[in-house]
């Protein structure tokens, strides 16, 4: 018996800004002409929820982003998780997230493992009252005024510090409770 896996896929840079433009019916339509099952799409800014029997969260961004640089004709990043590790980030959260807006929270997801070392450097008083605290592939952000005002995620955290092949896509609070409840086993 084959095991199906329910995972989020979180594209970046899409539909913000008026940049990276892709509706999320074309969305659905290329994950389901991928084979994939149970395809949903949340809001219109880049995340999708599917299911599948490939265990590799790696080779479905792969193939979600070679099949949308195909459509589009540009290259989208693409990272893919499952409910666990989804659940895992709501559930490690240093901070109060919950009881207050949810666009005071955020998460970093990042592509890859991230290294504490290369934060060191970040003086956390330089931008109080805002924080951040480092998970395995993920950084919490509380940004009291939101990120758009944010000189903490915009300007402290950035490739210098996460390393040229490391990125990252930015969810808040809301979505990321979202994406965890959608990619609950049905």
């Amino acid at each position: 018996m084959e095991t199906t896996m329910r995972y989020a896929a979180l594209l970046r840079g899409v539909n913000v800004g008026g940049h990276g433009r892709l509706p999320m019916a074309e969305l659905r339509t290329l994950l389901e002409g991928l084979g994939y099952l149970d395809v949903a799409t949340y809001l219109q800014s880049g995340q999708a929820v599917l299911t599948t029997d490939e265990p590799d969260e790696d080779a479905v961004a792969a193939r979600i982003r070679d099949a949308l640089t195909k459509h589009l004709g540009a290259e989208i990043d693409v990272m893919v998780r499952g409910h666990d590790y989804l659940r895992a980030v709501l559930d490690d959260c240093p901070f109060p997230a919950g009881q207050g807006p949810g666009k005071q929270f955020h998460v970093a997801y990042a592509s890859a493992g991230l290294d504490p070392s290369r934060f060191e450097a970040i003086d956390p008083t330089a931008f109080e009252p805002e924080r951040f605290a480092l998970g395995d592939r993920h950084i919490y952000f509380w940004l009291p005024d939101g990120i758009g005002r944010s000189k903490l995620a915009t300007k402290a955290v950035g490739r210098r510090i996460l390393g040229q092949e490391t990125w990252v896509t930015v969810r808040n609070w809301n979505t990321a409770v979202k994406l965890a409840d959608l990619t609950t086993e049905h």
